[in-house]
């Protein structure tokens, strides 16, 4: 199944937010509680409260670390 390229942004911006605050959720619970029994829990709870915010933000700021990744390297 193909996607149209007009929606690479927000694909981007989906794929991006949920692997990144996935991974940081789990390390930050990880340094914060260590592999308790509750740990997945925590995690899952983490991720729930931090995904929402990820994924506007990076839809948001993409645009713009684009056009200074651009700038960068001409």
């Amino acid at each position: 199944m193909k996607i149209n390229p007009k929606h690479t942004n927000l694909l981007f911006a989906f794929f991006m937010s949920v692997l990144m605050a996935f991974l940081m959720s789990g390390i930050l619970t990880a340094i914060h509680l260590g592999f308790t029994t509750h740990f997945v829990a925590q995690w899952l709870h983490s991720f729930a409260l931090a995904w929402p915010i990820a994924f506007p933000s990076i839809f948001l700021i993409a645009p713009v670390v684009r056009k200074i990744v651009a700038y960068l390297t001409q």
